[in-house]
């Protein structure tokens, strides 16, 4: 009798409950909703309860009736930027969300480089800290949680950007939105995803996973770490699922540190994730991402190999990286310098995106390259090539014996033609082919080019 009493007495609890009209963590008072655009909310209420839904820069009200299983899901279009605003939700009850911007909204996600926050130590922290007043920025910081299957909801919320809030956030988060705030005038809005040491295995879904073979052979051949999840989907699910649908301007990447034992297929993989995310959210968003900095990785030529892999994935559409091999520290896994990370991003953003960045905004990018009469020729997509010595020393070129030797290098216009009187018919080339080579070729305004080595390599060294 005490038993069908305690389930009689929850049944009732958990329907009284759902009585409530709820929200996701996501949505809440001070955040900052993507504007000109269809906005969609969702949330839980009771079966059949009428949900309405209003907002006070049209004054305008829309009703949405709970489907059977207690969900509702209503779009509403957002003005141009502005605010701050109110919301409205009602039903069995009534929530009100206050001091709402519109504006642009971006999701930062990877592992801990950009988790990375001001109070973890980067340069200038405390000056950097101070200066943090900018009300309409606002951060949403995800929790770190697992999950076996995609979530519903996660936990974290929206706090506006001050010194006490900018201090735990992700500080290239941080110097992304800023950049964006005062290059466009615009309120900004930054949820942060990201888990130090993971690998992207973790982040895509699984099916996208089991879906190529080389993929799901890497995934299961992952070690567990005791400072993160590394099975397929485990984070992908519990923090990257639950805010699918939150309509976003684009997704801002770093990592692949926890990738380097599978370097030469990162490639792939980042492509997949980057596919599964724009199918979740069915819409081909920005995708910009970091290079990995050069370190020293415990086995040679893991870590510029992964930064081959990651040149390599910058050919799908609407991608774009920045590469950092001038300001990053071979003998620290995190460098410091997380301001000029984030202003490169929103850089690339200003100019690709927003349209209001004029001039180069990324380091010199290999093109192709040819061989010929004995050479092998580089096309950049820069004609103002940066390369003295320490940058010609970097280039080498190898025939079929598999062995590199160190090429002459002539550099005219954005041509780069390598020989060698040791190899007479040279068909591989690489650069900066070292886990710890840092930048040497740049462009006229000092932003570095990738490491590489060439494509046919990989079918020749796997043969």
């Amino acid at each position: 009798m005490k038993i069908k009493l305690t389930l009689a007495f929850i049944t009732l609890f958990v329907s009284n409950s759902f009585a409530n009209v709820t929200l996701p963590a996501i949505f809440g008072s001070n955040m900052v909703l993507q504007q000109k655009s269809r906005v969609k909310f969702w949330g839980w209420a009771k079966s059949g309860e009428t949900v309405k839904f209003t907002n006070n820069w049209n004054d305008q009200t829309v009703e949405y009736k709970t489907t059977p299983m207690g969900t509702w899901e209503i779009e509403i279009q957002t003005p141009v930027f502005g605010g701050p605003y109110e919301l409205i939700i009602s039903g069995y009850n009534t929530i009100k969300l206050e001091n709402i911007l519109i504006g642009e909204v971006w999701l930062v996600s990877g592992q801990s480089n950009m988790e990375w926050s001001a109070g973890s130590g980067i340069d200038s922290a405390q000056a950097e800290i101070e200066k943090a007043n900018f009300p309409e920025i606002r951060f949403f910081s995800v929790s770190h949680a697992t999950a076996a299957f995609p979530q519903q909801n996660l936990s974290g919320k929206w706090d506006v950007c001050t010194p006490a809030t900018m201090k735990y956030f992700s500080a290239i988060g941080y110097f992304f939105a800023k950049k964006l705030h005062q290059d466009l005038s615009v309120p900004v809005g930054i949820i942060n995803s990201s888990w130090g040491g993971t690998p992207a295995e973790a982040w895509t879904p699984e099916a996208a996973i089991k879906a190529d073979p080389t993929l799901y052979k890497d995934a299961i051949g992952l070690k567990e770490v005791p400072w993160g999840p590394v099975k397929t989907a485990s984070i992908y699910n519990a923090m990257i699922a639950p805010v699918v649908g939150f309509k976003l301007k684009g997704f801002l990447w770093y990592q692949g540190e926890a990738n380097v034992m599978n370097a030469a297929n990162y490639d792939k993989l980042l492509n997949t994730m980057i596919a599964s995310w724009r199918n979740a959210w069915q819409e081909e968003l920005p995708f910009y991402f970091v290079q990995i900095a050069p370190y020293k990785y415990g086995q040679p030529e893991e870590g510029v190999a992964l930064r081959n892999a990651q040149r390599l994935a910058e050919t799908t559409p609407n991608t774009a990286m920045v590469c950092i091999s001038d300001i990053g520290n071979i003998d620290d896994i995190h460098p410091k310098n997380k301001k000029d990370v984030g202003n490169r991003l929103a850089n690339v953003a200003l100019k690709n995106l927003y349209n209001i960045k004029l001039g180069t905004v990324q380091g010199p990018k290999l093109l192709t390259y040819e061989t010929k009469k004995g050479s092998i020729i580089l096309y950049y997509d820069s004609p103002d090539l940066n390369c003295g010595a320490k940058c010609k020393d970097n280039f080498e070129v190898a025939d079929l014996s598999g062995n590199f030797t160190k090429a002459d290098v002539r550099v005219k216009s954005n041509t780069i033609t390598l020989s060698s009187s040791k190899v007479s018919n040279p068909i591989f080339a690489r650069f900066e082919w070292n886990n710890i080579a840092e930048a040497s070729l740049k462009n006229a305004i000092g932003l570095p080019a990738s490491a590489f080595i060439t494509d046919n390599w990989w079918g020749f060294k796997n043969k």
